[in-house]
């Protein structure tokens, strides 16, 4: 278990939609509460939020209602039957999908008012590289970027870390292979990616292992459940459990990248921080 009540924060994004990013977001939100910490999902996919659906959750208010007014952050939370607290995004809404850095940063300082101990944030990002995206990405304390071994897919994740670096001077990216036929096929994916993020970027990633394919996933999104809970003692669901366990084994970060932190307060009075 976390020993500070420093609150973990990490940013889950892809190159391009469609890899499953989601999918990982949700599951390994669940899996670390099923190891015993206390964790939130901030569902940042504004304009096509549906994290709520993988987790068959429902959301009366979501953050188009904080964003006019109407909501205080802390209104808008739900807690998931896995007993993950969900702020949920806004779907179909079309001005929540092109928020300036003003508004993004207004979200970002409104989770210091949150009131829930949490061990872990995870943030689900929208796919590509908005300027919302990347100051969510900048917020957080790590970034798993998830990628399938499809060429375009690889592109993207590629083109993503690269701007993360270059242009936001972003550490502490993990790639996170899903839907590969094996563990080793991962780690060949993983090491491909990286190699050309160390001779291109004159930077290496973290690695903490992948997702195998497994049709229980998609068995589970027709049940609108994640697969953590529809099938328990699945492969995915194996990894999922496995990824959360590495997720808890990463030491703490001493010197955060980026700008605003989410939960900045709680930073600065941890205990472990700098």
């Amino acid at each position: 278990m976390k020993k500070s009540n420093r609150t973990e924060v990490i940013g889950v994004a892809s190159g391009k939609g469609g890899v499953g990013k989601t999918t990982v977001a949700v599951n390994l939100a669940i899996a670390l509460r099923s190891l015993g910490h206390r964790v939130m999902l901030f569902d940042a996919d504004l304009g096509l939020a549906n994290s709520q659906i993988a987790m068959g959750c429902t959301c009366p208010f979501n953050l188009s209602h904080f964003m006019s007014g109407q909501k205080t952050l802390q209104e808008i939370t739900v807690t998931s039957r896995q007993g993950v607290i969900l702020v949920p995004g806004a779907s179909g809404v079309k001005e929540m999908a092109s928020l300036s850095r003003v508004q993004t940063s207004h979200i970002i300082q409104a989770f210091s008012t949150l009131e829930d101990e949490i061990d872990y944030l995870i943030v689900d990002m929208a796919a590509g590289i908005s300027p919302s995206v990347l100051a969510f990405m900048a917020a957080c304390q790590r970034r798993y970027i998830v990628v399938r071994d499809d060429p375009s897919s690889i592109a993207d994740a590629y083109g993503t870390i690269k701007v993360l670096i270059q242009e936001s001077d972003l550490n502490e990216i993990y790639i996170v292979p899903n839907a590969v036929q094996s563990q080793a096929d991962g780690q060949n994916l993983y090491n491909r990616i990286n190699q050309v993020c160390a001779k291109f970027l004159n930077h290496t990633t973290g690695y903490l292992g992948s997702i195998e394919y497994d049709e229980m996933v998609q068995a589970a999104h027709k049940k609108y459940e994640p697969v953590m809970e529809f099938a328990p003692r699945s492969v995915s669901a194996r990894d999922f459990k496995r990824l959360a366990k590495a997720t808890t084994q990463i030491p703490p970060i001493k010197n955060l990248a980026g700008g605003l932190q989410f939960f900045v307060e709680r930073l600065v009075r941890s205990p472990d921080a700098e």
